[in-house]
């Protein structure tokens, strides 16, 4: 039988033709290869030069090797995370013209490492946490798309910092399982899987000496486990609430930040019931909502302020169906985060008298509005809007509390009594009499 290369780009057989196909994987030149970290393997796994490019190479049986293929490039369609599939070798035959098992080709994910990897380094509990929750995030969108991963383990998952995100990618998918939709026992068997595969790899490196001290192999399976059941129920199921009550969604994305995750996309569904809302997290790392609000709005916050006019801006986003019809500028991010600054930011902040504001930069005054909001729909059970929450927080929040400041107890010329200590901001701290 002749070499055959099925790839799913034409420039594709031309790179990989230079790879010296007629030896076994284990015995090729060193010169082709790549020394990247990788995981552990029922299959001999390298990784190579092809061209420009380095690719994963995974020696296994034709029909195996076809199937994944496949697979993963209906993960490609479904925009699951998974490694990138380039082509399929088969028809190998050896110098002597004996038969060699087919070979799968992926792209390696560039600045990845496998999740075992991170694993035997130097690395603190929290960040290991982290990982795991990328990791649940992986294992519910997978799911979520029919598809059972039979293997889910630290060695067939890449992690990678995307854009400032912890980002979870499948790399093996031989054994996965596609179907219209997973059932609750799928859903659990594949999970108990992964809990068992994780505490085992992260027993091995335990017993290797590579793992932190403070790291209970069996408990972090575990935890991958309430992880994935505690956003797998936040994700699923349906909200439909009275139209214009947006505290309802607030209160989603607050159980959601409460479980470790953070809103990457927010949609919502009119129907004639209500709204139904439905979100798609993200793991992000330090700073990441402050790089994406100065991006969209230029407003230049602290992380957590970030964090909250994002959510507001996502909200308002969702509720925009007003833009021209004609103009498909008009719904695009910057141009309605544009829309929000002039018509929703500014506005809001500047009701607020100056003199009142004291030392709050504009951020962290329209964060204790948003808080104040939430505050009066959580106890009214219905939306108050902007200009009721300024009017309410100028009266009941900024000047109660200029009112209950007690006036500096300095006598006229400047000097305390009975030995009073003044501060800098003129009100006397210490002394019998202050």
């Amino acid at each position: 039988m002749a070499l055959q290369i099925s790839a799913t780009n034409p420039e594709h057989p031309a790179l990989l033709l230079d790879l010296p196909w007629e030896l076994p994987l284990e015995e090729w030149p060193e010169h082709h290869l790549v020394p990247l970290p990788r995981g552990i393997s029922r299959h001999v796994v390298r990784y190579a030069r092809a061209g420009t490019e380095v690719v994963a190479v995974k020696e296994l049986a034709e029909r195996p090797a076809l199937r994944e293929y496949e697979l993963l490039r209906g993960l490609d369609r479904m925009n699951i995370p998974a490694v990138d599939p380039l082509a399929v070798v088969t028809g190998r035959t050896d110098a002597d013209g004996g038969p060699l098992e087919s070979v799968l080709i992926t792209r390696h994910l560039g600045g990845s490492m496998p999740y075992r990897s991170m694993f035997e380094t130097t690395m603190r509990p929290a960040t290991m946490h982290r990982l795991m929750d990328a990791l649940a995030v992986l294992l519910v969108r997978l799911h979520l798309a029919g598809f059972a991963w039979g293997d889910c383990s630290l060695s067939n998952t890449l992690f990678r910092r995307d854009a400032g995100a912890y980002a979870a990618y499948l790399v093996d998918a031989e054994t996965g399982e596609v179907h219209p939709q997973l059932s609750p026992g799928q859903r659990e068997y594949d999970l108990d899987l992964a809990r068992v595969n994780i505490s085992g790899e992260l027993l091995d490196l335990e017993a290797s000496g590579a793992l932190h001290p403070s790291v209970d192999p069996i408990e972090f399976g575990a935890e991958i486990c309430r992880r994935y059941t505690g956003l797998w129920q936040e994700l699923t199921r349906t909200s439909v609430y009275p139209a214009g009550e947006h505290h309802y969604i607030d209160r989603r994305i607050r159980r959601l930040n409460d479980l470790g995750f953070d809103v990457a996309e927010m949609q919502i569904a009119h129907s004639s019931n209500g709204d139904t809302v439905t979100f798609v997290p993200k793991v992000v790392d330090a700073g990441h909502h402050q790089r994406q609000l100065l991006r969209l709005t230029g407003l230049d916050t602290e992380e957590n302020q970030a964090r909250r006019l994002l959510n507001d801006l996502e909200s308002w986003m969702a509720t925009q169906d007003d833009h021209a019809p004609g103009d498909p500028l008009a719904a695009r991010p910057e141009v309605l985060a544009h829309r929000w600054v002039r018509d929703v930011f500014r506005p809001t902040v500047r009701a607020v008298p100056p003199d009142l504001r004291g030392s709050m930069d504009p951020a962290e005054l329209y964060h204790e509005l948003l808080e104040h909001r939430w505050y009066l729909s959580e106890r009214s059970q219905h939306d108050i809007d902007l200009d009721t929450v300024v009017k309410d927080y100028v009266t009941n929040i900024l000047l109660r509390a200029r009112d209950t400041v007690s006036p500096p107890a300095v006598p006229a010329g400047g000097d305390t009594q009975a030995g009073g200590d003044t501060q800098a901001g003129g009100t006397t701290a210490t002394g019998e009499g202050a």
